[in-house]
């Protein structure tokens, strides 16, 4: 068996190759922010390499990376995950070696968790996560009282805000554009910073749209996972990110957290930053790939007015929400509903 760790950095991403004992496997290899497809296109030739010597490749990611697992399980790839307690601390600013990834599953392949496109990168850790989020209720509940969180608070109107998650991701997010524009829909993206380094042209074409770019993190990490500083950091860069692209101040600070992942010091730590945190109320799954019909009647079911719908144009390959947009616009037309940005939602 072959071990394969994928690191993030400020920059793009390392790929690590062990043997059973530990040792390389193959030369380490470094791609630019936003080449997730050549990430991809290499671990399938090392894939079929190690194959045809009869041995198996799986590949480790950190719960601070949430970019990858998507595109590479659905690629065929073997893909786990490696927890904080698995691991050797962080540097700075990144995820810990791509060696160290690799490194964990050779020591235990038991003590990493295997991911599926059915299951999300936090596969595993849902009950644990739940209960966060349930401990978070209070703090939550007196920051959309401020005005510091949108969530379930954004008026009776008929109006719903489309938003999409992960990105910048061509060509689905080009595609995605493409459909909004056509029907003239505004909506709100939030990008995550790797990505936004990497594809600067779509975030300006976002931006001359019309359409609103909001914070996602820097890697899509998981973010109790994270100190204060790691987490600050991931807001800071990613807000430096969007700004450079889009060449001014990008609008109000919005920030949506990563798998809507928190705890009641991680809502303090985001209210240091400045930010507004966004949650949702309409999600239709898609990063799941259940089928555009599946996407379009999960969004026309749960909708009200006023509601933050979630849907994604990055973190794997997105072609089913970009066939289900049209349908999803025109239903919602059908039934007296509007668009906005999030920004500019009516609040109660």
């Amino acid at each position: 068996m072959r071990f394969s760790g994928v690191a993030w950095t400020g920059s793009g991403f390392e790929v690590a190759v062990l043997d059973g004992s530990g040792r390389p496997a193959a030369p380490e290899a470094r791609f630019a922010a936003g080449l997730t497809g050549a990430v991809t296109a290499h671990l399938l030739g090392l894939q079929r390499e190690f194959a045809a010597a009869g041995e198996q490749l799986v590949t480790v990611v950190d719960s601070t990376n949430g970019m990858l697992d998507g595109g590479l399980t659905a690629a065929g790839l073997a893909v786990y995950r490696a927890d904080p307690w698995v691991l050797p601390a962080r540097p700075a600013f990144g995820s810990v070696p791509a060696a160290e990834l690799a490194r964990a599953a050779v020591r235990d392949l038991a003590a990493v968790v295997p991911l599926g496109t059915d299951t999300g990168t936090m596969g595993g850790r849902s009950a644990e996560m739940v209960a966060a989020i349930d401990a978070s209720a209070p703090e939550l509940d007196r920051m959309i009282r401020s005005g510091r969180c949108l969530w379930g608070n954004t008026g009776d109107r008929p109006v719903v805000a489309l938003t999409f998650d992960d990105g910048p991701n061509p060509p689905h997010t080009d595609r995605i554009l493409d459909v909004l524009d056509r029907y003239a829909v505004p909506a709100t993206f939030f990008c995550v910073g790797l990505h936004a380094l990497a594809h600067r042209a779509l975030l300006e074409r976002m931006a001359a749209a019309g359409h609103q770019i909001a914070n996602h993190t820097w890697s899509h990490p998981y973010l109790p996972d994270l100190s204060r500083t790691e987490l600050l950091d991931q807001l800071a860069r990613t807000d430096e990110a969007l700004a450079k692209a889009v060449g001014e101040d990008p609008g109000p600070r919005m920030f949506r957290p990563p798998y809507g992942g928190r705890t009641p010091e991680v809502l303090r730590w985001i209210g240091e930053s400045g930010a507004t945190v966004v949650l949702w109320d309409v999600e239709p799954c898609d990063w799941s790939r259940p089928g555009p019909e599946a996407i379009t009647r999960a969004v026309l079911d749960q909708v009200r007015p006023g509601a933050l719908v979630l849907l994604h144009d990055g973190g794997g390959d997105r072609s089913q929400t970009v066939a289900a947009l049209p349908a999803v616009i025109e239903g919602l037309t059908a039934r007296g509903y509007g668009f906005a940005r999030v920004d500019r939602l009516p609040v109660t």
